[in-house]
């Protein structure tokens, strides 16, 4: 089972167990995160896509740790004006760990159960 969720204004494929970097989130290390806006769930073969978002399914996470990404270089420059300008930058993310993708029960009916009896007899 996979589903694809939404958050910091990205898309992220995640499975139960998997280790995801996000950019930062406002949550304390060791503490659960929820995330609602599931675009997709996929269960075997069955496949379901939302319109936005998927109604009742939540994917449930806890927050590892907190860090910077590997520095990149800013460099700029412009041709025969004596106009050079170096900065560095560091991404800060927040490390997840998926720990469920939790979908929405299945609720029968009375009317649902009696037919399924009518017909088992």
């Amino acid at each position: 089972m996979y589903a694809i969720i939404e958050s910091c204004g990205r898309q992220y494929k995640v499975t139960e167990g998997d280790v995801v970097f996000f950019e930062k989130l406002d949550t304390e290390e060791g503490k659960k995160v929820t995330f609602d806006k599931v675009i997709l769930v996929a269960n075997g073969e069955k496949v379901e896509v939302g319109a936005p978002y998927v109604k009742g399914v939540k994917v449930e996470g806890t927050v590892v740790s907190h860090g910077k990404g590997k520095k990149i270089v800013v460099y700029k420059y412009k041709a025969k004006k004596n106009y050079r300008r170096k900065q560095g930058h560091r991404q800060p993310y927040t490390k997840v760990e998926i720990k469920a993708i939790k979908l929405p029960a299945a609720k029968k009916t009375e009317k649902a159960e009696k037919v399924a009896e009518k017909v088992a007899e």
